[in-house]
């Protein structure tokens, strides 16, 4: 694949947009066309082996558009730290893009990367990191591939944070205690009793907040900045929410020391809890989010280091690197198939679970198509290698997973998008305030009065708690019924989900063959399933153990066989107790000259997606065995709870039409994508989303990753693979896909308790300003005094906290 950037002249409204990216995407081997009308171009990612960009330009052309390539177009992902919230990726994408030759931007909270697409004449990747350090954030060594990115800086980053959260704990407890003891009747030693040494129950406050404050110093470095910016963040709202607090604070211990009665002046207990619970929340949610990669670096895994490639008569090992299109190699027993190719010579039978899904092993001879990273199970074979490099399949799931994780848009935070409007609002209204007092009364006591007031009661700390508070219990409760969530986003966006896409094996079916049926012609089910399992038992055909298991299961004793026949593709012929057997599929008993006089029993079975093993004694058919990979007991009943929550129900799966429609009917599924492979789904999924849905993937397999990755949540069941847990934004813990339901439930419940939070939040925030900027003492009324603006603030904060804390007993 390849992407392109063409000039496009001759546009000029959105039809002429919609025209252009048409012409474009009815090529075939364009996967993405993306046209913008005030730059008058279109990015275009295509298959260079399918089409020219001459190809496209006079596709363009004949819709009468001008159309020519623009040279030197690059696109870069740069890694940045420092990012919280989605505020700061708007600081960071405007930045980069207000510079010359930038032709787009996407900066991706959770992946902590900038997309950036430039001109390369124009602009310099050295000027892009400086726009990212004049917005406040830190870009990184650029990493050919994301599986590159340095873990170990990572941990770093979060053990520190850990450290920081206990420390600011760890102070906070006490200041707490002290702050409020004497209000609760509980013991205080006197040298810091509040009415008897003032000065020290100030200071001892004021020591204990320092460790906190230097421990969350970020909140102030980056919510300043940001804020001084007019990108105001979560981060700005601690900071001049506990900034007003510690100020009027410091400003109450020296009017202490003074010889003042300023005991209830003191708010350091409310800034330091607040800190500390909002340090807590981001270590939570940084501690998840820091494992982006690993999808990726698990993928990587999957591909052998070394190839064994047929040279001179005998066999070399070479670096995965080094094999060429053409070459002949061997793979053995147990070993994974290095790249992409075309058996030549042998037989087996290859676990291609990782690309389809598929648990039951496909047979190759001559002829068929391997792919790198699937495992061959038996036998020794020779392939010719057709797709090497980046160019396999398994490397175009990387880069699928890699595209999808990247494009991945952020949620924008409810507080953070009113904290760019409700912050700045307050600090002109507290100044504005103390000024006119100021020039009517001339005492600038009085005004600084005010000007405490209006921000210790406009304090946003209940607006700060609002959001983690509901997020912190509302995790905290999937994860006691089993439903991991992974991101605060994730818990965010599953409330909107109108369509839920379930992979088929391992999700809905348990993922492993097992005998359904039995049909007998003259001989019992036992004596059947002794004669048919006595052949497996030396077979090494991929369903053998489904077989054998069976014959276990009911207690039958396998004898041993003797003249043992492997027919490829066909079946197996062997000799018991002196009598000839052939078990296999119809055409091991055409090439035997056997009738078939039950064949529609067969086919019957056959029409419901089932492998079907037919056995024959002395060249006389005695039955048919099926075996399939069955549902799980709790699917159709996880079906039924989703459509009763007025969710579309989608399967999706690799294997064939018949089995699809089939596993759909039993239960309750109406809408079905067969014969999809990894590609497939993700693309899928994003033909979902542009329907206007919004899609949560449910897998378990590597082939799901891309797909879970595409979706706006990707929900892994987990007894799956490692790959599809990393990918995944939900893990469902004990495999029960009825915890799609729940967790969407969850979700919804979480979301409704934030906005009430932020409601209440505002209310008390709100209500009070006009009383603290003394609108009402204008007419002889009251006036709200720092300390009753402080006892509003905590009121608030406690009440929002009390509603986050009711989730803890929603029954999912």
């Amino acid at each position: 694949m390849a992407k392109k950037e063409f000039n496009i002249s001759g546009m000029t409204c959105a039809a002429c947009v919609r025209t252009v990216e048409k012409a474009a995407l009815a090529l075939e081997g364009v996967k993405s066309a993306v046209v913008n009308l005030s730059l008058e171009n279109m990015v275009v990612d295509y298959d260079e082996d399918k089409l020219t960009t001459e190809d496209i330009i006079k596709a363009v052309e004949a819709r009468g558009y001008g159309a020519s390539i623009k040279e030197n177009t690059r696109e870069v992902s740069i890694p940045i730290r420092g990012m919280t919230c989605a505020s700061c990726v708007r600081a960071v994408e405007k930045s980069i893009q207000k510079l010359d030759g930038v032709e787009s931007v996407s900066v991706n909270i959770a992946t902590e990367t900038a997309q950036v697409v430039y001109d390369a004449d124009k602009v310099r990747i050295s000027s892009i990191k400086s726009a990212i350090k004049n917005a406040g954030y830190e870009p990184l060594e650029i990493s050919l591939d994301v599986a590159d990115t340095d873990r170990d800086e990572k941990d770093r980053q979060t053990r520190d944070m850990r450290k920081r959260v206990r420390v600011a704990i760890a102070f906070a407890l006490p200041l707490l205690y002290i702050a409020m003891s004497h209000m609760l009747g509980l013991p205080l030693p006197g040298s810091i009793s509040p009415e008897s040494h003032a000065a020290s129950f100030a200071l001892v406050q004021l020591a204990l907040l320092i460790p906190i404050v230097v421990s969350g110093r970020k909140f102030y470095t980056v919510g300043l900045r940001a804020l001084f910016k007019k990108s105001p963040n979560m981060d700005s709202l601690v900071a001049i929410g506990t900034g007003a607090a510690i100020i009027y604070s410091v400003y109450s211990t020296y009017m202490i020391i003074m010889g003042e009665h300023y005991v209830h002046g003191l708010y350091y207990e409310s800034a330091g809890i607040i800190i500390a619970l909002v340090m807590l929340g981001k270590y939570l949610e940084t501690k998840s989010r820091g494992r982006t990669s690993e999808a990726i670096k698990k993928l990587m895994g999957l591909q052998p280091k070394t190839a064994l490639v047929a040279a001179d008569g005998g066999e070399m090992e070479i670096l995965i690197e080094e094999v060429e299109i053409g070459d002949t190699l061997i793979v053995k027993p147990g070993e994974r198939i290095p790249v992409d190719g075309a058996v030549v010579y042998g037989y087996t039978a290859v676990d291609e679970s990782m690309i389809t899904g598929e648990s039951i092993p496909v047979e190759k001879t001559a002829g068929s198509s391997v792919t790198g990273g699937t495992i061959n199970k038996n036998g020794t074979i020779r392939f010719k290698a057709t797709r090497v490099g980046k160019d396999t399949a398994l490397s175009q799931i990387i880069r699928l997973v890699q595209q999808a994780q990247g494009s991945k848009a952020p949620i924008a935070k409810l507080a953070d998008i009113v904290a760019g409007y409700f912050v700045p609002a307050v600090m002109v209204i507290a100044a504005v305030s103390a000024a006119l007092w100021y020039l009517a009364e001339k005492d600038s006591v009085f005004a600084l009065t005010i000007f405490i007031s209006v921000l210790v009661i406009a304090c946003p700390c209940a607006l700060g708690l609002a959001t983690p508070t509901a997020i912190m219990v509302g995790t905290g409760k999937g994860a006691e019924n089993g439903i991991l969530i992974k991101s605060a986003e994730a818990l965010e966006t599953a409330h909107k989900i109108d369509a839920v896409v379930f992979d088929k094996t391992g999700t809905i079916t348990l993922g492993k063959p097992k005998v359904t049926d039995m049909l007998t012609y003259g001989v019992s089910e036992i004596e059947f399933l002794r004669i048919v399992a006595a052949g497996e038992k030396v077979s090494e055909h991929p369903l053998s153990d489904a077989i054998l298991q069976h014959a276990s299961d009911l207690g039958v004793q396998v004898p041993d066989v003797s003249g043992f026949e492997a027919v490829p593709g066909k079946g197996i012929r062997y000799t018991l107790e002196g009598r000839r057997v052939a078990v296999g599929n119809e055409a091991l008993l055409l090439e035997m000259d056997i009738p078939f006089g039950n064949g529609d029993d067969a086919r019957r079975l056959a029409a419901q997606g089932k492998t079907i093993i037919i056995c024959a004694l002395d060249d006389t058919v005695i039955g048919v065995v099926a075996v399939a990979d069955v549902i799980k007991d709790t699917s159709p009943k996880a079906v039924e709870m989703l459509r009763e929550m007025g969710i579309e129900v989608i399967m999706i799966t690799g294997d064939n039409e018949v089995t699809a429609n089939a596993i759909a009917q039993k239960t309750g599924i109406s809408r079905v994508f067969a014969g999809v492979l990894p590609e497939g789904k993700a693309k899928r999924i994003e033909e979902l989303r542009n329907e206007g849905k919004v899609v949560a993937m449910v897998g378990d397999g590597i082939n799901d990753a891309p797909a879970l990755a595409a979706s706006d949540v990707g929900i892994a069941i987990g007894s799956g693979t490692d790959v599809a847990i990393e990918s995944a934004d939900i893990v469902l813990i004990k495999g029960d896909i009825s915890d799609v339901a729940r967790a969407i439930n969850l979700s919804r419940k979480t979301i409704r308790n934030v906005k009430q939070n932020l409601f209440w939040a505002f209310v008390y925030n709100t209500l009070g300003i006009p009383v603290a900027a003394g609108v009402l003492h204008i007419w002889g009324g009251p006036l709200l005094s720092p300390m009753l603006a402080g006892a509003a603030m905590a009121f608030s904060s406690v009440s929002v906290v009390t509603n986050a804390l009711r989730l803890r007993r929603l029954k999912l």
